[in-house]
């Protein structure tokens, strides 16, 4: 059973307010009735309730971070960057995974703000945005992370992925490459779209490119090897000769699929790029190139966002940070 405060006052003496003063403003205690409390917590095992004292006094010291997918390491690396950035202001993220479901993501929203955290960062499942509005007009600081808040009516922390489609695309086309596929999906995303939006602008640049859509319910690499294997079951002259992915992990999938049976080249045959620049990008088995987004900075950032919407209330207008992505040439591009 937890020891109370009034348990540690009674073993040490003092009253309920001398041991409070302890806990919270130890400066105003004399030192021998400091060493005499804390002595007492520490036989009695006593661990103080810092929840309760913190919603006492209005939002607790958590930021809640919903994601995607929490098995794409984009978004691992996005809550390490939200993670450092929370710590040098003493506070804790707290992380949901919506795995792109709707109730899901609603689920964490209402479950953080019954919580009471100090704001949320989240990285929603499409443009549909009233129940952020809904927290946010009860206080909630709310920042989107990895997308481009909707008429800037949210703060944001994004990568420009049109440009990012874009960069794939040239890439590919620099290459030599002319029949190109896009596999991804599901066109719901609203990063997958604005990737595929980019890449439709770079093959319609330069005549003779065409661009076939793979489409796949998730971004996976079970759902990448379908696609794969899909493009791998066709006749050699109906393959396309190279193959943009919306995401790494859609590519991991693909690459496996190509190369199983022996009977497909990467990138002699098809050339492959990726999304994200993932760890796992540049262990594969061919090396994949990809286009690279700062993932930790993003994370960093919507932390820095949101505590300074928290701090200025209403007087914060919203702000709208977007990075330049980056194309990283390897080995699956043939270079």
């Amino acid at each position: 059973m937890a020891v109370s405060v009034r348990e540690v006052a009674a073993a040490a003496s003092v009253s309920v307010g001398t041991v409070s003063n302890v806990l919270n403003r130890p400066e105003k205690v004399a030192p021998e009735t400091v060493a005499r409390v804390l002595a007492a917590i520490e036989e009695l095992g006593f661990v103080r309730n810092d929840a309760a004292r913190q919603l006492r006094a209005g939002r607790s010291r958590s930021i809640g971070l919903v994601v995607l997918d929490v098995r794409n390491p984009f978004f691992t690396d996005v809550a390490r960057g939200a993670e450092d950035r929370a710590a040098e202001d003493g506070m804790t993220i707290l992380l949901g995974n919506s795995d792109d479901n709707p109730d899901r993501e609603r689920a964490y929203l209402d479950l953080f703000e019954e919580q009471r955290v100090h704001g949320v960062l989240i990285s929603p499942r499409s443009d549909d945005l009233p129940r952020l509005e809904r927290a946010r007009s009860r206080g909630v600081p709310v920042v989107l992370v990895d997308r481009e808040a909707p008429e800037r009516s949210f703060s944001s922390v994004a990568v420009d992925d049109v440009v990012g489609g874009a960069l794939a695309v040239r890439h590919l086309v620099e290459s030599g490459r002319r029949r190109i596929a896009f596999v991804g999906g599901p066109s719901s995303i609203r990063q997958v779209a604005d990737r595929l939006e980019g890449a439709r602008r770079a093959a319609a640049e330069t005549p003779g490119v065409t661009l076939e859509v793979v489409e796949t319910s998730g971004t996976t690499v079970l759902e990448g090897r379908a696609a794969g294997e899909a493009i791998r079951d066709r006749a050699p002259e109906h393959r396309p000769d190279a193959i943009f992915c919306a995401n790494d992990l859609l590519a991991v999938g693909v690459l496996q699929a190509l190369i199983m049976l022996g009977d497909v080249r990467v990138p002699r045959d098809i050339a492959l790029i990726g999304y994200d620049d993932i760890d796992f990008a540049q262990a594969a088995v061919v090396p994949l190139s990809s286009i690279r987004q700062p993932a930790w900075l993003i994370g960093y950032t919507a932390v820095d966002l949101l505590l300074r919407e928290a701090r200025d209330g209403a007087d914060f207008v919203p702000e709208q940070v977007q990075f330049q992505p980056e194309l990283v040439v390897r080995e699956s591009t043939g270079h």
